[in-house]
C-alpha cells in the first residue's frame, strides 16, 4: 500500500510539474476521444429504445441467442446484466473507434515521448510522437486480441462450469444458480482487470522502449514479465482513476442529458443551450484530465517496474555469498521504495 500511495503521489508531483503541455496540448489532443466516449454512452440507450434494427439491439439479440446456444441459464440475472453490459460495451466501442485509433493513441504518445526522458523539460516534437504512435499502434492492435481472448477464455471456462454441474444435476435450485452466477462475476472481473492491466503496461512499455523490436506483441508479453507479483499495486493505482471516470460520466448523464431531454421537450431559448454546450465542454475536458493523468501514472508504475526489475537482476547476479541472501534481499525491497521516496519533492 506505501508502495502505492508514493507512486501515485509522484504521479500528481510529474503531472503538475508538466501541467502547462498536460493540461493544454495533451488535453486538447484527447478532447475529442472523451466526446466520443460520453456521447456515445448518452445516445445508445435513445437508439436501442427507439429502432429495433439499432446497433445496439442487434448484438444484444446476437449475445442473448449465443449464451443461449452455450447452454447458460436463461433465469441467472448475472447472464441477463452480463448481456447487456456487454452489448453497451461492443457497441460504444464501435462508435468510438476511430477515435480511439487516432486521437487517444496520439495523446498517449505525446504524454509517454514527455516521460520518457524527463531531464528535456522541452514539449516532444511532432516526429517523436508519430514515431511513437506507429509502435503504440501495433501494440493496441495485439491488446484487443489479447482482450478478446480473456473473454473467450472466461466465457469457455463458465460454460464447461455450467454444463458440467446441470449435467450432475447441481443446478436446479435457484440459491446454486446464484452463488456460481456471484462467482463467475467475481472471476470474469478478475481477468478482464488483469488484461486491461497489462494492456496498459503493454502500451507504456512500446512507447518508452526504442528498440528495434518495441511495440506489437513483444510489447505485452514484456508487459506480462513486468507485472508479475506487482498485480495487487496495480489494481490498486487502476482504482481512483476509474472511479474518478465513473463519476465524471455519471456527471455528464445528470447535468448534460437530462437537461438536454428537458430543453427538447420545452423548447427553451437558445441562450440555455449555449450554456449547456459550454459546459458539456468543461466535462470533456475533464475527462480528457483523468486520461492524461492515467496515462502518467501508468508511465511512473512501468519505470518503478523497470527499477525494480533491474535491481533484482543486480541481486541475483550480483551477490557471491550465500550467507548473506536474506540480508541482501532485504536491503534490496528497501533500497527500491527509499529511491522512489526520495524522487518525491
Amino acid at each position: 500500500m506505501a508502495e502505492t500511495v508514493k507512486i501515485m503521489r509522484k504521479s500528481v508531483f510529474t503531472f503538475l510539474q508538466n501541467y502547462n503541455h498536460f493540461s493544454s496540448t495533451a488535453a486538447l489532443m484527447a478532447m475529442p476521444f472523451s466526446a466520443s466516449i460520453l456521447l456515445s454512452q448518452a445516445i445508445l440507450p435513445s437508439f436501442s429504445s427507439s429502432s429495433s434494427s439499432s446497433l445496439l439491439f442487434t448484438i444484444y439479440n446476437r449475445i442473448q441467442a449465443l449464451f443461449a446456444a452455450a447452454g447458460f441459464p436463461a433465469s441467472s440475472e448475472f447472464f441477463a446484466i452480463l448481456n447487456e453490459k456487454l452489448a453497451q460495451t461492443i457497441s460504444s466501442s464501435v462508435i468510438t473507434l476511430p477515435f480511439t485509433l487516432t486521437f487517444f493513441l496520439i495523446c498517449k504518445s505525446y504524454v509517454i515521448e514527455s516521460l520518457r526522458n524527463p531531464k528535456l523539460k522541452s514539449r516532444p516534437s511532432l516526429s517523436a510522437v508519430f514515431d511513437n504512435f506507429s509502435r503504440i499502434f501495433s501494440t493496441y492492435l495485439w491488446n484487443s486480441i489479447l482482450i478478446l481472448a480473456a473473454n473467450a477464455t472466461v466465457f469457455a471456462l463458465l460454460f464447461l462450469v455450467f454444463n458440467s454441474l446441470e449435467s450432475f444435476g447441481l443446478l436446479k435450485s435457484t440459491n446454486s444458480v446464484l452463488f456460481l452466477s456471484a462467482s463467475g462475476a467475481v472471476f470474469y472481473s478478475i481477468v478482464l482487470a488483469n488484461a486491461l492491466i497489462i494492456c496498459n503496461l503493454g502500451l507504456v512499455s512500446s512507447g518508452m522502449e526504442r528498440s528495434s523490436n518495441g511495440g506489437g506483441y513483444l510489447s505485452t508479453v514484456r508487459a506480462c514479465v513486468l507485472i508479475r507479483g506487482r498485480t495487487s499495486t496495480a489494481l490498486a493505482l487502476t482504482l481512483p482513476l476509474n472511479l474518478a471516470m465513473a463519476a465524471i460520466e455519471a456527471l455528464f448523464q445528470y447535468r448534460i442529458v437530462r437537461s438536454l431531454t428537458a430543453v427538447l421537450l420545452s423548447s427553451s431559448s437558445t441562450t440555455s443551450s449555449f450554456w449547456m454546450v459550454m459546459e458539456s465542454l468543461l466535462i470533456f475536458y475533464l475527462y480528457s484530465i483523468m486520461v492524461v493523468l492515467d496515462t502518467v501514472v501508468n508511465c511512473l508504475f512501468y519505470k518503478n517496474c523497470k527499477a525494480m526489475e533491474e535491481q533484482g537482476r543486480q541481486f541475483c547476479y550480483g551477490i557471491k555469498d550465500d550467507d548473506h541472501d536474506d540480508d541482501a534481499y532485504g536491503y534490496y525491497v528497501y533500497d527500491s521504495l527509499k529511491t522512489l521516496d526520495l524522487e518525491l519533492p
